[in-house]
């Protein structure tokens, strides 16, 4: 599902550059649980940036459900954000106007499918994250948790092949946070791919597979005990 040669980034400072990422190596199949580990500054967030098609890479080789990801311009790798992944915000970033069914309903706008299709099954996908019933309530009205739930709708509804959160509890209590990451894993039950950025060693423990990063390269790739259950190969 995404795999990665030899990646590269950098980013000019001035008359220099910093070298983020240093020659990264990884492969994440279909249906695995993977949480990405690291300091700030350990280049986590620039390879969830690549592999969301947020930013381009330097060096090296980016496959996406095996399509090289190369010389992108902004509307073909919105094409292809649109059909394969959904993203998940520590900051949720909801559109504070507009209700938990219009949020979730968005991208299917930008799909150009009509309102009450959208609507019907952005009704749907609340349910699945037992927030039906808050449908029509506004950003402001709602908990952290239910924030972050809404978000998770918003990211299921055009069915992408991966899921990927960026420290998506980091805003969140104990309780909630375990709330959270039981949905994940049950969307991961489902078969999808969620990849999760973090820095909390309890929430990286609830998903299958740990990959820690330093100074722009993989330190450590190991399963979790759970991932060994599930025999991710």
């Amino acid at each position: 599902m995404i795999k990665i040669e030899g990646l590269h980034k950098s980013y000019p400072i001035g008359k220099d550059s910093l070298h983020v990422l240093k020659g990264l190596d990884l492969h994440i199949k279909e249906g695995e649980f993977v949480s990405i580990m690291g300091s700030s500054g350990s280049g986590k967030s620039t390879l969830l940036n690549i592999v969301g098609l947020l930013d381009s890479h330097d060096e090296g080789n980016y496959f996406l459900n095996g399509q090289i990801i190369q010389d992108l311009n902004e509307k073909k790798a919105a094409i292809l954000r649109n059909k394969f992944l959904g993203f998940v915000f520590q900051s949720f970033n909801l559109i504070s106007y507009k209700t938990a069914l219009e949020n979730v309903a968005l991208p299917l706008y930008y799909k150009g499918m009509g309102r009450k299709e959208r609507l019907k099954i952005a009704q749907e996908y609340l349910e699945k994250v037992e927030l039906g019933p808050w449908a029509n309530h506004l950003p402001n009205e709602l908990s952290g948790g239910q924030k972050q739930r809404v978000a998770i709708a918003r990211a299921l509804v055009t069915n992408p092949k991966v899921i990927l959160a960026d420290e998506p509890t980091g805003a969140l209590d104990s309780k909630t946070t375990d709330s959270v990451m039981d949905l994940l894993k049950g969307i991961n039950d489902e078969g999808m791919t969620v990849f999760v950025i973090t820095h909390e060693e309890d929430v990286a423990e609830q998903t299958n597979r740990i990959v820690r990063l330093k100074d722009g390269v993989i330190i450590s790739d190991e399963l979790t005990p759970t991932g060994k259950l599930k025999k991710v190969n």
